[in-house]
This record gives structure tokens, sequence and C-alpha cells, in this order.
């Protein structure tokens, strides 16, 4: 009799979602069963002038909480055939499985860049040139770097950049351009491009570059680290659902992950998450 090894299947897939992509590095992740994501702040104190022995004026600071919903939802409903799955055997069903945790990450991944419109627009002016997307190329990549650092610093962003890092995410020709932008820059940083970091990733010019081929046309993304938050639902996360009595009148056994998320750009911290516009 085919069936479907539930509880290696759920092990299988954790193992692959438990795995450190690139996102993990850059984002704030909280993993919860909390529908609502809650961000609370206040406005800064105003520090004025103090004359010995005269009276000063406190100034109210106002409390604000932002939040939002996890509530965006994406499904992986697979059906195996009955004659497919009593000839595959275990080990394909944990490779089907490994599959799952691939695309779960991968869409994630994709989501986080599609939600673009909440970050601060980088474009060819922020880098000195004339309005409108940027051509990147070897001798301008650096100028989006430093364009980066910048623009952060601008928004007061420093001290949490030296606390969480700086990172840019490329597409796969512009990675290779910042490649060749390092290696004909001294052997040390030639060599440092060869050796590769974390996921994919190179720490040059004091940003953490990473590589993705999942970014929407046409938009890069960068910014400071741990400040983009992205919320997912734990007890759908890394489950599976089996129906085992013909899903759909197909003579089958159907294998459903789901995912609950939701990514939010802060308003204190838009000003340091950059939508970079791209030719």
């Amino acid at each position: 009799m085919a069936i479907i090894y539930k509880e290696e299947w759920m092990t299988k897939l954790q193992e692959r979602l438990s795995e450190e992509v690139k996102w993990k590095d850059f984002m704030r992740v909280d993993i919860t069963n909390t529908r609502t994501l809650h961000n609370p702040y206040r406005t800064d104190a105003t520090v004025s002038t103090l004359t010995p022995y005269s009276a000063y004026t406190p100034a109210q600071v106002a409390l604000t909480d932002e939040s939002i919903s996890i509530d965006a939802s994406f499904v992986i409903p697979e059906i195996i055939d009955r004659a497919d799955l009593a000839q595959s055997g275990y080990l394909r069903q944990m490779e089907i499985a490994d599959n799952q945790g691939v695309q779960m990450n991968e869409k994630i991944e994709s989501y986080i860049y599609a939600e673009h419109a909440q970050y601060t627009n980088f474009d060819n002016a922020s880098i000195g040139g004339a309005a409108g997307n940027i051509t990147v190329s070897t001798a301008n990549i650096d100028d989006i770097i430093r364009g980066i650092k910048r623009e952060i610093s601008e928004a007061k962003g420093d001290t949490l950049a030296d606390r969480n890092g700086i990172f840019i995410v490329w597409r796969p020709a512009d990675f290779e351009k910042l490649e060749a932008f390092m290696q004909a820059n001294g052997f040390s940083t030639a060599d440092n491009a060869l050796k590769g970091g974390v996921k994919g990733g190179v720490d040059y010019m004091g940003v953490t570059h990473y590589k993705s081929n999942l970014l929407t046309a046409g938009h890069l993304f960068g910014g400071v680290k741990k400040v983009c938050h992205l919320g997912i639902l734990r007890d759908t996360y890394g489950q599976i659902v089996v129906n085992e009595t013909d899903p759909g009148n197909v003579s089958g056994i159907s294998v459903v992950s789901r995912l609950d998320l939701k990514v939010k750009a802060w308003n204190k911290t838009t000003p340091v998450l950059f939508d970079i516009l791209v030719a």
C-alpha cells in the first residue's frame, strides 16, 4: 500500500526551512502565532538650551503604535499519483519534501522584493546623474554603494547601520560587475572576491552584497540590516496537510504546504531601506 511518510516529510521540509538563507541575514524575522505585528515608538524629546537658575519647559513626548496584520497567504498544493507514490519510495518523497522547502524559501524572498513600493526610491539622481533608472556598470557600481551609505547618514541612520550592518541585493549580472570591480582593486580585495561570503554574500566597502535571481524586474533592494520586518505565522510554517481520499477526483494523495506572512517597512525605518531603481 502506498503511504505518505508524514512525520519524516515535515522533518525534511523543516530542515530546509531552517537553513541560513540570505533574507534571514538582512530581515528582522518574527515567527509567531500573533496575527498583528506591533512597532511602538515615540517622538524624540527636544534638546534645548538651559540657562542656570531659569525655568525650562518640558516638551510632551508622543507615543505611537504602528501595526500590521500577517495576512498574505500562499499554498503549495501537490498531488502525487497513487501509482507514482507506490513506485517512488521513501527517498523520492524526501526529495519532494525538500523541494517544497526550497520553493517556500524562494517565495518568501521574492515576496520581500515585491514589496519595493514600501521602500525609499534610490535612482540615478541619487548618484549624481540625471533622473531615471540606473544602468549598473563597473564604472558606477562604487557610486551606488557610496550613495546608499550617504543617504543612510543623511537619514541619521549611522548608529543603526554601525550596529546592524548595511546590505545590497544585486541581480547576478550586477554582482558580476561588482566582482570585476573588486578584483581590479588590489590583490587582497580580489582574493576576498574569489572566496565569496555567507550564502553568496561578500563584504566590501562596509556593505554585505548578495545576489539573487528573484528580484522584481527593475528593482534592487538595500539599506540597513534587521530593520525591515518579516512576520511568519508559526503554526502553518513547515506544516503539511495530507489528503488520502483522491482530492479533486484525481487518483492520488495530496500533500499541501502553506505559508502566511507579511513584510513591513515601519515609518521610522523607511528612510534607511532603499528601492534601487535600475535599467
